[in-house]
């Protein structure tokens, strides 16, 4: 093959070329730290960091869920801390006004008291959490129970948090249906306070005494609602944890695919550019020469 001067200057500029590329491709990988910035430059690094992506992005959401559904767990918690201690201290005076020794004031007094339990109790079944209301079921934006009437306006429906792939859902309301006993859609728990507020105010001490079964019914009730929301509660700490090491996992895995090891890209960059000073070299003695050149 006839190699002619123009054959060699082609070849030259081609090379020169290729090394500024890589010249250029190394200083982008050194500014951004990034092995690539364009699809081009790793087809298959780029498809692998799209679905790393996706998977952090969908882990993202399940942690949100995660919060939201352990703060509201933490909001029904408290409120059944609450009612329980309200139901305590309405056996109390239960007790108290069973005494057949008590005057007709005193049991009067007690009766007042019970009025303001029972009062207390409502605003327990209408706790709020982030502007709805926990105990509603479905109804979250209507106040379930009413100190006027011991009727129950929300529905028996679970609302449940995506906690997880795979449709990993976990309801985290109680309704109120069940927190304070509805049948008929009316509440025994509210009606019981009136019943026993009659029987204290009427002298009736058998009655009341014959009520301290039905109040311990009750706290019953509430003690084992607040076990079943415990063991979601202690479930959703596993689960935070879990979507935490997940989440961790897929960064470790995104900056693995995705970031350059900067020293190794300053060694080559290195290299790159003494290649490239060497290469201007060699060209300035292969395009120098000229036909005056030959005839000297």
């Amino acid at each position: 093959m006839r190699v002619t001067h123009n054959m060699m200057i082609s070849t030259f500029l081609n090379d020169y070329y290729n090394n500024l590329e890589r010249i250029q491709k190394g200083q982008n990988m050194l500014a951004s730290g990034k092995k690539f910035t364009r699809p081009s430059d790793d087809p298959v690094a780029v498809v692998t960091s799209l679905r790393i992506r996706t998977d952090m992005a969908r882990n993202d959401a399940y942690t949100r869920n995660a919060d939201d559904a352990k703060s509201w767990l933490d909001i029904t918690d408290s409120a059944l801390s609450q009612l329980g201690d309200l139901l305590q201290r309405t056996r109390e005076l239960a007790v108290e006004g069973a005494n057949g020794t008590l005057t007709q004031s005193d049991m009067e007094k007690i009766a007042q008291e019970i009025m303001q339990l029972k009062a207390q109790m409502v605003q327990v079944g209408n706790t709020q959490y982030n502007g709805r209301y926990i105990f509603a079921g479905f109804k979250t934006d209507t106040a379930p129970f009413s100190e006027t009437a011991n009727s129950y306006s929300g529905d028996d429906n679970f609302i449940e948090f995506e906690v997880g792939p795979g449709g990993n859902k976990m309801a985290v309301n109680v309704p109120g249906s069940r927190l304070f006993d509805v049948v008929g859609g009316t509440s025994r728990l509210l009606q019981m306070m009136d019943d026993l507020k009659s029987a204290l105010e009427n002298g009736d001490h058998q009655a009341v005494s014959s009520m301290i079964a039905d109040i311990d019914k009750q706290l019953e009730n509430v003690l084992s609602v607040r076990a079943e929301v415990g063991a979601k509660s202690n479930r959703l700490d596993l689960i935070q944890n879990r979507l935490q090491s997940d989440n961790y996992n897929f960064t470790a895995l995104l900056s693995k695919n995705e970031d350059a090891d900067l020293a190794q890209v300053i060694t080559n960059l290195k290299m790159d550019e003494n290649v490239y000073r060497a290469s201007l070299a060699v060209g300035a003695r292969i395009i120098q020469p000229s036909l005056i050149d030959f005839l000297r």
